[in-house]
């Protein structure tokens, strides 16, 4: 990465009228976005969000997927569509995400950064250099990655020097100095990064403190009774909003001060006064035990919102990694659970595999400092292996790494495993920060038993799912045929489609496809149900509205409570002639031997289980060699905001396009085109031979 990236960041920032920006390269290979380069603004803010997934509910994150440009226009739209985001700063902020793309491909994504006091749309002349900055972009990723080039940074992502401003003369520097001093009150200066770089006497004697000590460190580390939340607040909200923002704390014992907050491109300029004490500040004013409170409590509120989406266990692991290494400075992880009285690694960040493989399974004991917090649910907080060898003396010093945490993960007032933290140099452990870990190990303890509940139900709904569907379509001479199932994004991943292929005698088959309302375990059970109805009518030879009447009788009997939409087809391979019955079902598509694509239109019946005494009508049509009937559920066609119309009819031009000759890639090109599955999707695909 070299000047021309900087120069290339730097002019689509300025050309778009942003303060600032992220971003983001997408690797050849790998599955996630990272941040490789910001400008004007601080790593720490953006430490959160180095690693982002295509299907992350971030704004890179859609823009990336959709290849669209997205705009959040306020704090509400922000808290609305991106919760995350907007729970980890609430501030006043305006934001564009946009795709970075070269020869058709995605390379990245770009993030910019407006104040929130500038209008909530962009301008045709902002839009236009967003997207001839990210056509720059891409192209030097192109080049990047076409010749070997790293894409990654080695350490950090890359930060652009903010612009600087014009230097004065001695003679203005010297008005300015006796200026600033002439004010009242005291004045300050801080940097991009928080830290003091320039202070006034008058400043210093305010907040008690010597001014050779104050340049150079952060205000809430140098002055400890600042280290409280509202301070490092309106200091981000100044720094993403790029606004004024003013808060009063108290310097103990007895003087309160105001600070007024005036942030720009190159820092933020602080005023302090002598002030009074906020509505209802008391308490809260009061300093607070334990360095960096701020910025854990900041950290602390990240996960607790991404760790609320995990889904299961691996993703508790990979949330938990991505926040905490960063955001505590560890440098590795590990997330242990007891089983059958030994130890289990489910999880960990930063260590060889070898390594965890041998301590994966070994018996617990009370020489095991994991096992140990886990049997006693008493965090162990180790400064040096010197510390570490005089509570666990059998410990061998083997992983490289010279100061530890060992925390207990509570659930339900319970320990349920440990998490390992793991420093490359001796680290010491004050009181607010051991109680800081302690929480954070209790969001992960917490997600952490969801995250097990939940796989433990998916592969039970897995294996139910798999129960209730064909293992194998039986072989019917002269009869090709392909079937897909997906199940929904949401919920246990299982539902009510379902699709069947039966063996009626040597010219003759039956097919049939259906869905069942919802997608849990008793829409899975009543599908099982109908599935066998549905079969078992058809094994005996009825025809397709009888098969149909008779499901439906036996389904209004047993009153489940879920109704279900049904077709069914009666294949005659001896006079190549089909009979289609359905039960509010989306009618099944034909494909012609020369590639004609029709919607089978049948008089529609009522759905299954609604009324016992109810007619099917049935139609009659042609099924010649060549031909593809498609029968299908409507989780291939429905989403929300497009018209069934259209979706169905933008499924018959991929089917009327597709290579009848091979199912397989019909039946996987159909449902690549099917929206994110909020619902089940089946489809079988029926084709004669010649």
């Amino acid at each position: 990465m070299d000047s021309a990236w900087d120069t290339a960041m730097a002019d689509v920032v300025r050309g778009s009228g942003a303060y600032g920006g992220l971003l983001y390269v997408l690797p050849p290979r790998d599955p996630a976005l990272w941040l490789v380069m910001t400008a004007g603004v601080p790593q720490e803010i953006a430490a959160p969000w180095r690693r982002v997934s295509p299907s992350d509910p971030m704004p890179v994150a859609d823009a990336v997927r959709e290849r669209r440009l997205v705009w959040v226009g306020d704090r509400e739209e922000m808290a609305r569509r991106y919760p995350r985001p907007a729970l980890v700063l609430p501030y006043d902020f305006r934001l564009a995400a946009a795709p970075v793309l070269a020869d058709g491909s995605v390379r990245g994504g770009l993030v910019l950064l407006w104040s929130g006091d500038r209008a909530d749309r962009l301008s045709a002349d902002e839009r236009h250099a967003i997207e001839a900055g990210c056509v720059r972009l891409g192209e030097l990723m192109r080049t990047a990655a076409d010749s070997g080039a790293p894409l990654l940074p080695t350490d950090r992502p890359r930060a652009l020097r903010p612009p600087s401003g014009r230097a004065p003369s001695p003679a203005e520097a010297t008005a300015l100095a006796a200026f600033v001093d002439r004010l009242p009150g005291g004045s300050c200066g801080l940097d991009a990064n928080g830290r003091i770089t320039f202070i006034t006497p008058a400043a210093a004697g305010l907040v008690g403190a010597d001014r050779a000590e104050l340049v150079g460190a952060l205000p809430w580390e140098a002055l400890p009774w600042m280290d409280v939340p509202q301070v490092e607040d309106r200091y981000r909200a100044a720094l993403v909003s790029r606004l004024p923002q003013a808060f009063t704390v108290l310097r103990p014992p007895r003087t309160w001060l105001a600070f007024e907050l005036y942030p720009d491109s190159t820092g933020i300029s602080v005023r302090i006064t002598r002030g009074e004490p906020d509505d209802g500040a008391g308490e809260q004013a009061l300093p607070t035990a334990g360095p960096g409170r701020a910025t854990v409590l900041y950290h602390l509120m990240h996960l607790a919102s991404t760790l609320t989406e995990a889904v299961g266990v691996q993703e508790v692991v990979d949330q938990t990694a991505d926040q905490l290494l960063p955001a505590l400075g560890a440098q590795a992880m590990v997330l242990m659970t007891a089983e059958d009285g030994r130890l289990r690694i489910v999880g960990h960040r930063g260590y060889r595999a070898e390594l965890m493989d041998r301590f994966d399974g070994i018996p617990l004991s009370s020489e095991v400092p994991g096992a140990d917090v886990m049997a006693t649910g008493v965090p162990g907080f180790f400064a040096t292996f010197a510390e570490m060898a005089d509570a666990y003396p059998a410990t061998v010093h083997e992983d490289g790494m010279a100061a530890w945490a060992v925390l207990p993960l509570i659930a339900s007032g319970r320990p349920i495993g440990s998490l390992l933290l793991s420093y490359e140099r001796p680290h010491a452990f004050p009181p607010g920060e051991r109680a800081a870990l302690t929480s954070l190990a209790g969001l992960v303890g917490q997600a952490l038993d969801r995250a097990r509940l939940y796989d433990a139900k998916h592969h039970l709904a897995h294996r139910l799912q798999s129960a209730l569907l064909p293992h194998t379509l039986p072989r019917v001479p002269g009869l090709r045929v392909a079937a897909r199932y997906l199940p929904a994004a949401r919920g246990l991943g299982v539902g009510g489609d379902f699709y069947d292929l039966i063996r009626l005698d040597e010219h003759t088959a039956g097919a049939a496809i259906g869905d069942v309302q919802g997608h849990n375990v008793d829409a899975a059970a009543l599908m099982g149900q109908v599935r066998t109805a549905v079969h078992a009518h058809a094994t005996v030879g009825a025809a397709p509205g009888d098969v149909l009447a008779r499901t439906n009788r036996l389904l209004t009997d047993l009153d489940p409570g879920l109704f279900t939409s049904c077709a069914y087809v009666h294949l005659d391979l001896a006079t190549r002639r089909a009979c289609l019955a359905t039960a509010g079902h989306p009618p099944p598509l034909l494909r012609h031997p020369d590639g004609r694509t029709e919607l089978l239109r049948v008089p529609p019946g009522l759905l299954l289980g609604i009324e016992p005494d109810i007619r099917y009508p049935a139609r009659e049509f042609a099924l010649p060699p060549g031909s593809v009937l498609a029968l299908y559920t409507d989780g291939l066609v429905e989403a929300p905001g497009v018209d069934l119309d259209d979706a169905t009819a933008a499924l018959a031009g991929l089917l009327e396009h597709a290579d009848a000759a091979d199912l397989d890639a019909t039946a996987d090109a159909l449902i690549r085109h099917a929206p994110t599955p909020g619902d089940d999707i089946a489809l079988l695909l029926i084709s004669p031979d010649a």
